[in-house]
């Protein structure tokens, strides 16, 4: 489908207009668009995807094109988040018929929450590029270093991770009854305290040039400024390492499955994507920043990932370069409901019921990750036809929750 719903321009106050593909935005995220809308630098207008949803300062599932400056919270604390998928040369008849045993050997193999590696297992070589980066970032920031206790064992120890929040790993059968291996999550604890610090530097640089925002979440760092590029270089950095924890994880994932399930190999790669980043590209014939927050890039041909929640379906897709949307789509379903209200409405029996037939958690501990939280994937998928065509559609039989 085309763009739903357009919040106009205002020449009198120089608001850019904002681009939505679909018609179903609670009012705070319509607000949250209109405040970004405003910012001076925003370049042409706002794309919002059909998963939109209330942020923090800015919305989940936005575009957001500027010139001249960066929002740091907009880009977020969890850097680089993202997803990573292969598909096995298994069939589902090749699978064991307890599930568990696949859950069992991931479980053993990937650390997730706040757990780290006893030791780093990512190359040497790999580990020797990111301290140069990192060490020339903290040289010039050391609070970032005392955000973590053991600084450098810390982000070492946890590549290859999960974390916690709505990341996790899944074993899927698409439509031909194929093996696919998928999986979620971006810089862990090192991205998280770049962003948290990088968002209170903008926070005080604007507090002392302008005395008082609107909206402080949507404090920014002008380029040609120290911070401005400093943010830029820490931000690559958490980016990359967001890169490598999800090919280090799928390793794992991999290795760990092979003492399981019969001999395979790797058929497909569908892509290690960023949905939560900032990067330059061309748009309209201009050099901008794009930042997204929850979508993926859908350049023309691109392949993407789009999961559902623990209960629905995935896709793969492919994009087709569409303008209106600076040649991005949705990062998944988006929640519907904030993580305290789902808490509020459903318990443990209830997950049960909604995730029946997929080993996974089932306490209480992942209820706010509950498929009736999240918005339907199906309705999603169709406001964006215009964005991306379907290459795959999955299905979770585990699901691997931190």
């Amino acid at each position: 489908m085309p763009v739903q719903l357009v919040l106009n321009a205002n020449e009198k106050n120089g608001h850019k207009p904002v681009k939505i593909f679909t018609n179903e935005v609670d009012p705070q995220a319509l607000q949250q668009l209109r405040n970004i809308a405003a910012l001076p630098f925003v370049y042409s207008h706002i794309a919002a995807m059909p998963d939109v949803h209330v942020g923090i300062g800015a919305t989940v599932g936005s575009v957001i094109p500027t010139k001249g400056a960066i929002i740091p919270a907009a880009v977020g604390v969890d850097i680089g988040c993202g997803m990573n998928a292969v598909r096995l040369s298994l069939k589902a008849h090749q699978l064991p018929d307890n599930p568990k045993v696949l859950r069992t050997a991931i479980e053993k193999a990937v650390p997730v929450g706040f757990a780290e590696h006893k030791r780093e297992t990512v190359k040497a070589s790999s580990i020797s590029a990111l301290d140069v980066g990192i060490d020339k970032i903290v040289g010039k920031h050391a609070g970032i270093m005392k955000m973590i206790k053991q600084f450098r064992q810390t982000w070492a120890r946890q590549l290859g991770t999960l974390g916690g929040g709505n990341h996790f790993i899944e074993i899927c059968l698409d439509e031909n009854q194929d093996v696919w291996v998928m999986l979620h999550s971006g810089s862990r604890g090192i991205g998280n305290c770049i962003g948290r610090y990088f968002i209170e530097l903008a926070k005080k640089d604007m507090h002392r040039e302008y005395g008082h925002l609107p909206d402080k979440d949507l404090s920014y760092l002008v380029e040609g400024t120290q911070h401005f590029a400093d943010y830029v270089e820490a931000v690559s950095w958490a980016q990359d390492y967001a890169m490598l924890n999800r090919r280090e994880m799928m390793r794992l994932v991999v290795e760990a499955l092979k003492t399981v399930l019969p001999s395979f190999e790797l058929t497909k790669e569908a892509i290690n994507c960023h949905h939560n980043y900032v990067e330059q590209e061309t748009h309209f014939g201009e050099q901008v920043y794009i930042t997204r927050k929850g979508a993926i890039s859908a350049q023309q041909g691109q392949l993407g990932i789009i999961p559902g929640s623990m209960g629905a379906k995935s896709y793969i897709v492919r994009g087709k370069g569409n303008g209106e949307s600076f040649c991005s789509c949705s990062h998944g379903a988006g929640r519907k409901m904030s993580r305290m209200e789902a808490k509020r409405k459903f318990d443990s029996h209830d997950l049960v019921l909604q995730t029946e037939g997929i080993e996974c958690r089932k306490d209480k501990g992942v209820v706010d990750e509950i498929p009736a939280a999240y918005k339907d994937i199906e309705a999603v998928m169709a406001y964006q036809s215009d964005l991306v065509e379907v290459v795959h559609t999955l299905r979770q039989i585990v699901c691997v929750k931190g």
